[in-house]
């Protein structure tokens, strides 16, 4: 098929694996940005791809997932706070990691939730993902004003401590968090398709990732993760993912089933 083609040609010339997503999300993706460019054919995009960075960005930019807000899922967050947190205390340092961050949302919502809790000078954030568009969004900690609102409401139903505002200014049209809240992350372009661990993490936070990923490729990301956690460490997933694909040598035991929060074991 025409989109088996593209998939190929992504991989072989720039090393973007996408042929282990769910076709369904793909393809709809894939013929969203064909329409948008007014090309006839998949093969007319996969030609336009392979000659004109421009025409690769934009296809990029519409099959890496960037839907995310600030707690996200606000009762993984109250979760995360009163029953991970307490265990974390008494670690030298704290290691966490989100993996597929998008434009960083999540990410500083972490980073403010670790700074209520005290952890904040001990606590280093990697936030990685392969896009490179949305990575440099997250770096600059910018997000539109008008969502505000919304984010507030999450952010006091996850146990926030303070007036959300006082974590950001504003120009009007955007909120932009204090630089502070910067010096303890770390951003980094990371495909976890295609590239291996590289640290070794007392949390790991993958949520809302997998589920645009195939059976065998989430077992194969699974893996990539049980590697990249200690022993006791914990794994975050979204509210539709679960464990259920895991080879059998990877063990878990359910710490909160109802948020999603895994222990490895």
């Amino acid at each position: 098929m025409e989109i088996n083609l593209l998939l190929e040609g992504l991989y072989q010339m720039y090393g973007y694996d996408f042929r282990g997503y769910v076709w369904s999300s793909l393809s709809r993706r894939i013929l969203h940005r064909m329409r948008a460019e007014r090309l006839p054919t998949i093969t007319a995009l996969l030609e336009q791809v392979l000659h004109k960075q421009d025409f690769l960005e934009r296809l990029l930019n519409d099959l890496s997932i960037q839907m995310t807000e600030m707690y996200r899922d606000p009762g993984f967050f109250a979760a995360f706070r009163s029953e991970v947190v307490p265990l974390l205390r008494n670690l030298p340092e704290i290691r966490i990691w989100h993996a597929g961050c998008a434009t960083g949302e999540e990410v500083y919502s972490m980073a403010i939730l670790m700074l209520e809790e005290g952890l904040a000078e001990k606590t280093r954030i990697y936030a990685t993902d392969m896009n490179e568009k949305g990575l440099n969004a997250a770096k600059k900690g910018a997000f539109p004003l008008k969502k505000m609102q919304q984010y507030t409401k999450n952010y006091l139903k996850a146990g926030g401590k303070k007036a959300f505002s006082e974590y950001y200014t504003t120009d009007h049209q955007l909120a932009y968090f204090y630089p502070t809240l910067n010096e303890n992350l770390i951003f980094g372009q990371h495909n976890l398709v295609t590239d291996s661990s590289f640290n070794e993490f007392h949390v790991v936070l993958c949520r809302n990732v997998m589920i645009y990923f195939d059976n065998d490729l989430q077992q194969k990301v699974h893996n990539l993760i049980y590697n990249s956690l200690v022993n006791g460490g914990f794994i975050g997933l979204g509210s539709k993912e679960s464990l259920l694909c895991l080879p059998k040598g990877m063990q878990y035991e359910e710490f909160n089933s109802h948020e999603r929060i895994y222990r490895k074991v």
